[in-house]
């Protein structure tokens, strides 16, 4: 995500507002090679800790689904060990009152009947099963109600420390965006892109998935970059190779680097990218798809948008490439 893109015209113009003007006793403004030098080292940082923020954040994610469903699923059986509860009462209950009843043990010594007695003795034998089958279903779900309990509530501390990770992350992001913004708009290169912008048209040598891959990235150029985005309105690097590649019917991970490792058994040589192929670059803090002929699309950095660059421009930092 290295800026040196500023247009020349915009460049002499900019050199020649941040050249000295005050006093010989003044504080030297920052030269365009300056100030371009502290934003690649900027963009450099904000990729990291981009990468961190989407990371502790699918974690985060993750942690409020396991939260949640264990939650769920111990509310559930909290409601059927009420029923159990229930049932059992009303049988003891039941047992209490059936003094006279033809399967209580009175009732069927009283009885001078055989049929009736016999008749009786198999109904509290069936009734017996039934009720020892009872009592011992309530055991087990009243048995598994705490261990459940404590499942989700270790869930929700889990999830509650994924939480402050990820605002402590998102913090440090947001002071860097300060200093990126404040930069880009000294050098008069701050785009804040357009969240309903409908790109441009690919015609490029992509088919298949990557043609669909490729035709969803190209319509996404214009938009802002967004830390965390995925889309519509705005995206991050990955979050953009995730939503292009999702358009052709691949599912990839969330981040940079959890793309990269999907993609270990994927890679592929520099010298033979194809149209759709994911270059990453930047320590692995960066992602972009290869458009063929020799350009690339992504989402660069803060004030900037997605848009369509060469990749000669990107080449000196590149890791390596993914085929999905």
């Amino acid at each position: 995500m290295s800026f040196g893109r500023v247009p020349v015209a915009a460049g002499l113009a900019i050199g020649l507002v941040l050249l000295p003007t005050g006093p010989a006793g003044a504080d030297p403004k920052p030269t365009i090679g300056q100030a371009k030098a502290k934003l690649d080292k900027l963009n450099h940082q904000a990729d990291k800790v981009v990468d961190r923020f989407n990371t502790a954040n699918e974690r985060y994610k993750k942690a409020k689904t396991s939260y949640t469903e264990l939650n769920d699923s111990y509310k559930r059986k909290l409601a059927t060990v009420a029923d159990l509860r229930a049932q059992v009462i009303n049988m003891a209950v039941e047992t209490y009152t059936m003094g006279n009843d033809v399967t209580s043990w009175p009732g069927l010594v009283g009885t001078t009947d055989p049929q009736n007695r016999l008749a009786g003795l198999a109904l509290a034998e069936q009734l017996s099963r039934e009720r020892a089958q009872k009592l011992a279903a309530f055991d087990r779900a009243n048995r598994g109600l705490k261990a459940d309990r404590d499942k989700a509530q270790k869930a929700l501390q889990s999830a509650d420390k994924e939480r402050d990770s990820v605002e402590k992350e998102r913090s440090e992001v947001l002071k860097l965006i300060v200093q990126q913004k404040k930069l880009l708009k000294k050098l008069g290169a701050y785009n804040q892109g357009n969240p309903n912008s409908t790109g441009i048209q690919y015609t490029g040598p992509a088919s298949g998935n990557a043609a669909a891959v490729l035709r969803f990235a190209f319509a996404q150029v214009g938009k802002p970059y967004v830390f965390g985005g995925t889309g519509p309105g705005g995206y991050d690097c990955s979050g953009l190779t995730q939503a292009a590649w999702r358009a052709a019917g691949v599912s990839l991970p969330r981040t940079t680097w959890q793309q990269w490792a999907w993609g270990a058994s994927r890679k592929v040589s520099l010298s033979s990218l194809r149209p759709g192929d994911l270059i990453f670059s930047e320590g692995l803090g960066h992602v972009s798809i290869y458009a063929g002929n020799g350009k690339i699309v992504h989402a660069p950095q803060t004030g900037d948008v997605v848009k369509v660059v060469p990749l000669s421009g990107n080449a000196r930092s590149i890791v390596g490439a993914v085929r999905p």
